[in-house]
């Protein structure tokens, strides 16, 4: 059984460490900074860096890359995006990959950037590494993509399975509960969940993975199409009747300069 750890990086990133014990060999998602995986490997000899899945190309996501492919011969997975650097495997839309011995089917999710890829991994209890398209109560920043485009790869991850685990690459859930709670302040599942982890985080532990279906509950860019986020961007704008990418447009900007 694979086991699944967070490493963090810089501020806010978490690298995440797939262990397979069996195999004694491990795959690592979005090193920005190499430091942090090598350290892991120094602290336990004897085990393999096997893969480097990368989902974009920003700098705190592909950092390490370069570094760890040649420390340790690791293969490097990626997007079709001449900026990322060293990558082994160009990945599409609907291919499947094998990660030590699991196979992920790969969704391109443009928005955050105009290449941006997920991972996900269909099981009883189903993996998601989304990068910087998916936050836990939250989504990422348009540097690249339309809002129409992000709008569409959210609804897209929003339609996997209920109970898939979550991995996004940032510990933002704080800030982006309470933008949440701006949104909707009468939702109690917004409510709970902020109590929730605003308790973790005052104790110093993260708040990640998070679950599809809590996602559906609380992260206010899964609903825009709910009657009470509408209204509310409506009132905000100054316009009684948006299109689903007005809704998320305004909310987007809105997030923005929170």
């Amino acid at each position: 059984m694979v086991r699944i750890d967070a490493l963090p990086a810089f501020q806010d990133n978490y690298i995440w460490l797939l262990q397979d014990p069996t195999t004694r060999r491990i795959a690592v998602v979005d090193p920005g900074d190499a430091t942090p995986v090598l350290a892991w490997l120094e602290a336990n000899p004897g085990w393999q860096l096997a893969d480097i899945l990368i989902t974009h190309h920003h700098a705190d996501h592909i950092g390490g890359a370069e570094i760890l492919k040649r420390t340790t011969g690791a293969r490097v997975l990626g997007p079709d995006d001449e900026r990322i650097p060293a990558r082994d495997l160009t990945l599409h839309d609907g291919e499947s990959v094998e990660v030590l011995g699991y196979a992920f089917r790969i969704l391109e999710v443009p928005g955050h950037t105009r290449s941006h890829i997920a991972y996900f991994h269909a099981a009883a209890q189903p993996w998601l590494f989304c990068g910087d398209t998916l936050f836990a109560a939250g989504c990422g920043r348009l540097f690249e993509g339309t809002p129409g485009q992000m709008r569409r790869s959210l609804e897209r991850l929003a339609g996997l399975p209920e109970a898939t685990l979550v991995y996004c690459s940032h510990e933002y859930t704080l800030s982006n509960l309470r933008f949440a709670q701006a949104v909707e302040p009468d939702n109690p599942a917004i409510a709970r969940r902020l109590a929730e982890v605003t308790a973790w985080r005052n104790a110093g532990s993260g708040s990640l993975p998070s679950e599809l279906a809590l996602e559906r509950e609380t992260n206010p860019f899964l609903r825009t199409g709910e009657t009470s986020v509408k209204e509310r961007v409506a009132r905000r704008c100054g316009q009684p009747m948006l299109d689903p990418d007005q809704v998320f447009t305004e909310l987007r900007a809105w997030k923005d300069n929170f």
